[in-house]
């Protein structure tokens, strides 16, 4: 697929950096919201966008477990250190990942926390069946390899997608591989200029099924469909924030 849409709105605003730093500051709370509720929301948390945003306020909401609290704690710190690693320019790694799992998985499950899985696993709903837990080191280094050798020749939309979705296929986490997917995925979009991509729960099925045709049937193409899609829509906020029109996309 050509990826001449995505490129027509990021060649838009990078016209208009750089952005005002009220502008900077007023988005970058709303995503961090956004974005912690939305991924939480896809792994089962209950908690609503309002209810995201007070937690990170700290504030305990009534009738919500310990867990639904942290899970959104921790999200907003592996943001934090996904900027930080951003502004740095660290290149993808294991202790990266490690580290972003890490904080996911914080006070939830310390003992599985930023360590592969020594176990195997089923993904409920899934047709694919990740790979035995032995084979999970010799695949992540792979992983990596392939990252930093062939991946960069790849448009940033697509690496970013083959990045999330080679991810989940090793899933070699015991839990929290979805949420560090989407990280994984958005430090490959932030790195390359682009503003970090919200996949929205509504699509929490579609996205399932794109993923599920990717493992198990070798067809990447629905999920790179709905990546591109999201990540299109990863400028709207930019572009109302500045006035701009919507343009129109083929």
């Amino acid at each position: 697929m050509t990826f001449s849409a995505v490129d027509h709105l990021k060649t838009i605003l990078d016209q208009h950096r750089p952005l005002d730093p009220a502008i900077v500051r007023n988005l970058r709370e709303d995503l961090i919201v956004r974005w912690t509720y939305h991924s939480n929301a896809i792994e089962g948390n209950t908690l609503t966008l309002r209810e995201t945003k007070v937690a990170l306020e700290g504030i305990t909401i009534g009738g919500k477990s310990l867990r639904e609290h942290l899970e959104v704690v921790n999200h907003r710190d592996a943001i934090l250190l996904l900027e930080e690693l951003v502004q740095k320019n660290e290149p993808l790694s294991e202790w990266t990942l490690k580290c972003l799992h890490q904080l996911i998985l914080k006070g939830i499950d310390d003992d599985n926390a930023g360590r592969y899985r020594t176990v195997n696993v089923r993904i409920a709903g899934a047709s694919h069946l990740p790979p035995d837990q032995v084979l999970v080191p010799e695949l992540m280094e792979r992983f990596i390899t392939w990252h930093h050798q062939e991946a960069p020749s790849l448009h940033p939309v697509e690496r970013a997608a083959r990045v999330h979705s080679d991810f989940v296929k090793i899933h070699p986490f015991v839990d929290g591989n979805g949420r560090t997917s989407r990280l994984l995925m958005n430090l490959e979009l932030m790195q390359a200029g682009y503003p970090p991509a919200v996949l929205p729960v509504e699509k929490r099925l579609a996205y399932y099924e794109a993923l599920d045709q990717d493992h198990a049937e070798g067809n990447p193409a629905p999920f790179l469909e709905l990546i591109s899609g999201v990540v299109q829509e990863s400028f709207r906020p930019y572009f109302h924030s500045l006035g701009l029109p919507w343009p129109q996309l083929c």
